[in-house]
Order: structure tokens, then C-alpha cells, then sequence
């Protein structure tokens, strides 16, 4: 008989494309899978368009900071505890995995309520306050860092890496040289992504510099949704997307080397890729930090260079894409032996061993 999962987790991409990525391994390993999100956010659409049951939560917002939500959040999270409970009833799963958001905690805590097995995974160096609420929920708590051992229970933690969706390892540049169609010779491609929202202050930064840039590279711009920018596609050499899906992975394996914001989600891609990179994480101002924590971790291990947004100028950018592209070999012999790869097959160890 078919063991039961339900994934939890929503609020951004970032904490839905992980679940995905455990989703075919899960189902190999004869689990059935169930996910739990909010009602309209971003994961249904996600989970949906994978064929993968839904169901949709009441979810509020755990701030640090006064907005006159926190008034009325409390009751959307109770809310979504009782709903969470009437599902995982229904369910009557095997286990619960949660890759955090602030739905995810409802759920954790309805299924700890009833004595369902809960297994958390943590993206960045540093837990966010989703997951340390759901921390006492967890039977084990897996971790994409090594170091993020130090900061969660000593008789809980796994290492494992963080999940990679296996269909981005299967890209064509082929298929994504015709895709974006653009000019031929020696240039090699340079990928800018910033996420689903796109990264404004990088955007900028790439845009002043494009022309010293495409003047030795070809450019794929992911500017993120409504950032566009008609006036510059004068620029021999350099294409621009909103935010691309389908061809991601041809994209990928096109790109000779890639400028990123350092998500943990979009790192792990692109070190499994094996990607010589330029990270530029979000600053205190716009976070709570994790990304300058995640993008020093993978400097540390020769995996990427760091250009912090403070310091980031069209001189300073250009020369920072230059050492890595110049340097490429050595990122890459970096990243080969990574013990942050095979995750998937980690966390589904993980989540057998608690049913």
C-alpha cells in the first residue's frame, strides 16, 4: 500500500520549486503526494500545472515589524490551523514536508497536533521565522548549508543540500541559441537573473553597463515581471525576458557564466549546474540578510564571487564579471566536487526514515 506525503510551503517560488523538485523521486519511491498552500498564492499554480492534488489554506503574515495586519493575521492563521487539520484528517497522511512560508506553519502545527510525523527543510544559512516557529513541530530538520547545523537542534539536523529541479539539468544550448537568435561569433553568453520579481538595482547596473559589456558577451537579461525596458534593444547582443519557464534549462546550458541575486534556490541551480557565477545578494536594507550569509558560504568554497550591492558600481560590476569569466575554469573544479549536490535523494532518506 502506497505511503501518503503532503508538501507544504508557499509565499514565493522559492519555497514551491524545492517541493517540485522532490515530487517524481516521491512518487518512484511509491508515495502519494498531496500539497497544501494558500488559497491564490504563487504555489497553486505551480502545483496545479504539475497535475499534483491541491489544497488551499487561510495563511497570515508573521511580521517583525507593526503594519495594522498584525491585527488581523492571527485569526487567518487559526483559521488555517482548523482548515489544515479537516485536510490532514481527510488525508491521514504518512508524514508532512515543509519547505516553509508562513502557510507552511498551520499545517506543521496541525499535523504535530496529530501526531503526524513533520520533516522541515531549511534553505539559508540562517533559519527564517517560519521555520523556527515549526522547529519544535519537526522530527528532523534538513539543511542546505553545512554551518546551519550551529543554529538548529543538535539531535534534529541532516545535512542534505537543497533540492534541484532534475529537469534544469537537461537543458540544450542548441535549443536556446535558436531560442534567443542571437549574433553569431566568439562571444560567450552571459545569463542575469534575479528571480521570478527580478532584482531592480541589478537591472540598473546591467543596463549602464551594456555597453562595455556587449562588447565582448552576449547578454540574457531576466528582468522580472513589468521591467522591461523597449528602449534598449538597440543593443547589439543583448536580449531581455520578463522571466522565462520553458526554457530555462536550455538557457542554463547555453550561458558561459551567470549574475545572480543569491536566493538559496537559485545558487543550489547553479551549482549543480556547475555555473561560474557573480552573486549579488539582497542588502540588509531590502532583507534580514540571509542572502549575504548564503552568497559569502559559496564564496568561501570557490563556488562564486561576491559583489556586495553596496559596493556595486558600472566599473566594479564589470570587472567582477570579467574575473570570474577570465577564472572560469577554477569555478567550475570548485563546484565539481560539491557535497551540497544529490539532495533529493537525501531529503526522500530523510522522509522515508520518520514513517
Amino acid at each position: 500500500m502506497a505511503k501518503k506525503i503532503v508538501l507544504t510551503g508557499g509565499g514565493t517560488a522559492g519555497h514551491c520549486y524545492p517541493n517540485l523538485a522532490l515530487v517524481p523521486a516521491l512518487q518512484k519511491m511509491e508515495y502519494d503526494v498531496t500539497y497544501i498552500g494558500s488559497y491564490d498564492g504563487i504555489e497553486k499554480s505551480l502545483v496545479e500545472a504539475g497535475n499534483i492534488r491541491y489544497y488551499g489554506i487561510a495563511s497570515g503574515k508573521l511580521r517583525r515589524y507593526f503594519d495594522v495586519k498584525n491585527f488581523t493575521d492571527p485569526f487567518r492563521v487559526i483559521k488555517g490551523f482548523a482548515e489544515a487539520r479537516h485536510i490532514l484528517r481527510v488525508i491521514s497522511p504518512d508524514v508532512v514536508f515543509s519547505k516553509g512560508g508562513f502557510v507552511s506553519v498551520p499545517v506543521v502545527k496541525a499535523a504535530a497536533s496529530m501526531r503526524i510525523p513533520v520533516v522541515i527543510h531549511e534553505s539559508d544559512m540562517t533559519p527564517g521565522l517560519a521555520n523556527k516557529l515549526s522547529y519544535s513541530s519537526a522530527k528532523k530538520i534538513c539543511c542546505s548549508f553545512k554551518d546551519t547545523l550551529n543554529n538548529i537542534p543538535a539531535d534534529r539536523g541532516v545535512f542534505t543540500g537543497s533540492p534541484i529541479r532534475a529537469s534544469l539539468l537537461d537543458g540544450d544550448a542548441m535549443k536556446a541559441k535558436a531560442f534567443v537568435n542571437m549574433r553569431e561569433g566568439s562571444y560567450p553568453y552571459l545569463m542575469v537573473i534575479g528571480g521570478s520579481q527580478g532584482a531592480q538595482n541589478v537591472n540598473e547596473a546591467i543596463r549602464a553597463a551594456l555597453p562595455e559589456l556587449t562588447k565582448r558577451y552576449n547578454v540574457i537579461h531576466l528582468t522580472g515581471k513589468g521591467k522591461l525596458d523597449p528602449t534598449l534593444n538597440r543593443y547589439n547582443g543583448y536580449m531581455q525576458y520578463e522571466y522565462i519557464s520553458d526554457e530555462l534549462a536550455d538557457l542554463y546550458a547555453l550561458a558561459d557564466i551567470v549574475v545572480s541575486r543569491a536566493g538559496s534556490n537559485a545558487i543550489f541551480e547553479i551549482l549543480a549546474l556547475k555555473k561560474p557565477n557573480l552573486l549579488i545578494p539582497l542588502s540588509t536594507a531590502g532583507s534580514r540578510g540571509d542572502q549575504i550569509l548564503n552568497a559569502e558560504a559559496f564564496s568561501a568554497n570557490g563556488y562564486s564571487k561576491v559583489l556586495l550591492e553596496e559596493n556595486m558600481s558600472t566599473d566594479s560590476l564589470l570587472s567582477a564579471i570579467n574575473e570570474v569569466y577570465d577564472n572560469r575554469d577554477s569555478y567550475i573544479e570548485a563546484m565539481k566536487n560539491a557535497p551540497e549536490n544529490g539532495a533529493v535523494q537525501a531529503i526522500c532518506e530523510v522522509i522515508d526514515s520518520v514513517t
